[in-house]
């Protein structure tokens, strides 16, 4: 048997410092690991070759080639490059003119703004079993063009799947009052797990917001009747405290009239003045109370003298 010789696995990717502000326009000179180290040493005598027959097309067919090989990006945009399938040096290219050998380089333009995702409707089972449908929006950017290229085959589409399974796994840890009172807590925890997931992607989540909680008709419905039951009951409980305090009010009016004799006349008086003030047609006869008085003090004496005794 032949011995296969011992060819190195190419190594993953490692992780780059953050891309330079799109304010400063310069390029990138920030290394990319090992894959662009090995870039222009590992590409092997067939590389060269092309490389240099490339070169050759590209001043043959001066200055028709330059439409060709001159590349612009915007501000916001970044270039990765690749020759032959490896990663150039020196990073992602842009914002600006750059160069592209025709046949053996290819790059990938990479948006540097923020973008907004809208997480769909997760049906999920709370804490005490319950139903609810939760939706929420995430703010995320890319922050290092490179890596979001190399590392992962889409990163939009993977930070949406995480985004929807992120959401699922932290509200079924929670109760539904605090999926619906504490919604600041749980957008800070699923900013911070998808934080940490997707910086191997290049991704960096801004902000995570919840937008709303749907419950079933249902159980909208029980709420509504528990809620109002509740009401029904605290409205009762202030209207007997009221009663309580009014009567208890008329009872100390009613001990001060008591003890003046005059103080019932001035309220019968006040009573009228504010009858009166109403301007209605109601005719009002007053009676003195002194003059009831003594008829009701008549009555009494007559029923209370003893019948006389007849003679025998």
């Amino acid at each position: 048997m032949n011995r296969v010789s011992d060819i190195p696995e190419t190594p993953r990717l490692a992780e780059t410092a953050p891309e330079p502000d799109p304010n400063k326009r310069k390029r990138n000179t920030t290394t990319t690991g090992p894959m662009a180290d090995e870039s222009d040493s590992g590409i092997g005598l067939c590389g060269w070759l092309l490389t240099a027959i490339s070169w050759g097309v590209v001043v043959v067919t001066l200055p028709f080639s330059l439409c060709v090989c001159f590349k612009v990006v915007q501000e916001y945009e970044r270039a990765v490059i690749f020759r032959l399938g490896r990663l150039l040096s020196g990073g992602s290219r842009g914002p600006g003119i750059f160069f592209v050998l025709p046949c053996i380089e290819s790059y990938q333009k990479v948006d540097l703004r923020t973008i907004t995702l809208g997480v769909p409707p997760q049906e999920v089972l709370t804490k005490d079993s319950v139903t609810v449908s939760v939706d929420a929006v995430v703010y995320y950017r890319v922050s290092n063009a490179t890596v979001s290229v190399a590392n992962v085959e889409n990163a939009h589409h993977s930070t949406r799947l995480l985004a929807q399974t992120t959401l699922r796994n932290i509200l079924g840890t929670k109760n539904l009052h605090e999926i619906l009172s504490d919604r600041e807590s749980i957008s800070g925890s699923m900013q911070t797990v998808l934080d940490e997931a997707t910086t191997a992607w290049g991704i960096k989540v801004e902000r995570v917001e919840i937008k709303d909680a749907r419950l079933p008709v249902q159980l909208q419905r029980a709420m509504a009747a528990e809620a109002e039951a509740a009401r029904e009951a605290r409205a009762k409980v202030i209207a007997a405290e009221g009663e309580q305090k009014a009567s208890r009010a008329l009872r100390e009016a009613s001990e001060v009239i008591a003890e003046s004799s005059a103080a019932l006349q001035l309220r019968y008086l006040q009573t009228l003045n504010s009858i009166s003030a109403e301007k209605n047609s109601t005719i009002i006869f007053p009676l003195p109370i002194d003059l009831i008085t003594h008829l009701l003090n008549g009555k009494g004496e007559k029923t209370e003298k003893p019948e006389k005794p007849k003679d025998e």
